[in-house]
């Protein structure tokens, strides 16, 4: 590892004739210029008479490789304090390639940084497998230790999830942050450093202005209570089996869990009766409870075109309310 000057020096040596026969090929716009591993080469010409008899001659060719320059920058997504409560919370980020050719990054989590009221559990690194930019369980890639990316394209773009539980006992309003690093696979150093034939083809490999490395801090605040609604469904065929055919009976179970402390108010549940299904009337329940499907006293209203709603109201903390109705798929 060492100070470069490699590159500039060549590129100096091609750059000094005053005459050039070639102009250099323009290149597509990249966060860190040329690609690395391109090759830029470059021949002069004299043109001269001897004997009143028009010559040329060209020089030697120069070729110079473009180096891998390491940069990144990474950014926090989150518009403000995420509001959190007990259970898992997830913090996003941005992590963008900015060198010139392919990197990957390690990823190292901080959730004791200075100044937090209090300090959450880390529980894992996760990648948006899918790309929808939300945190999809069983289907965005948890990352084993230690935490590292794919290799990137220079330019590319990947959003990270950082999830992490809260702990016991945190009082309402406190805060917390969560500082996320990404550092460079081949090497992090002061701009200007080089990692000799760790570049593309061999060639040298030059931290950038960012070093390689890059921080962005999530931050959380801890909630009196905290809401997640759930989703599942049964299916039972005209044949006493579980399959999906014209006919079976789909039974939606929606569960709003809340945690924390204190309470959620004026909860209302509602849900779409799905396209290529009809409700099958009198089916709405509320903690197993039937509830009408016309609107009057109790707490539920349910139809085909509607959908059903459920009104909970004020519920506390420590509280699971389910909501249950069945369709039928339409013959």
């Amino acid at each position: 590892m060492k100070t470069h000057a490699h590159l500039y020096a060549s590129f100096a040596t091609v750059l000094v004739p005053a005459m050039l026969a070639g102009v250099f090929a323009p290149s597509a716009a990249l966060a860190g210029g040329v690609t690395a591993g391109t090759l830029i080469e470059n021949t002069a010409v004299a043109n001269f008479d001897e004997a009143g008899v028009p010559r040329s001659i060209n020089s030697n060719t120069v070729t110079v490789r473009v180096d891998e320059l390491l940069d990144v920058t990474l950014t926090s997504l989150n518009p403000g304090p995420i509001t959190a409560g007990a259970g898992t919370t997830v913090l996003t980020y941005e992590l963008i390639n900015q060198g010139n050719g392919p990197e990957a990054f390690r990823l190292t989590p901080n959730t004791a940084v200075a100044g937090n009221d209090f300090d959450v559990s880390f529980r894992a690194i996760a990648i948006d497998s899918n790309g929808n930019g939300t945190y999809d369980e069983g289907v965005d890639q948890i990352l084993a230790q230690p935490q590292t990316t794919d290799v990137l394209a220079a330019d590319a773009r990947l959003t990270v999830f950082v999830l992490v539980d809260m702990p016991q006992g945190t009082a309402d309003g406190q805060n917390s942050n969560v500082e996320l690093t990404a550092q460079a696979v081949t090497g992090t150093g002061s701009p200007g450093t080089s990692f000799s034939g760790a570049g593309v083809g061999g060639g040298f490999a030059i931290v950038g202005t960012t070093g390689a490395q890059a921080n962005a801090r999530g931050a959380l605040v801890n909630a009196a209570a905290s809401l997640q609604l759930v989703k599942s469904v049964s299916l039972r065929d005209p044949f006493g089996g579980t399959s999906a055919v014209p006919g079976t009976i789909a039974t939606f179970t929606i569960e709003a869990r809340v945690s924390g402390t204190g309470a959620v108010s004026n909860l209302v549940v509602t849900d779409a009766i799905p396209d290529g299904t009809t409700y099958a009337p009198g089916t709405l329940a509320l903690d197993q409870a039937a509830l009408s499907d016309a609107a009057d006293g109790d707490a539920g209203t349910a139809s085909d075109t509607s959908g059903i709603a459920v009104t909970l109201g004020n519920v506390p903390a420590g509280t699971t309310r389910a909501v249950t109705f069945d369709v039928v798929i339409d013959k």
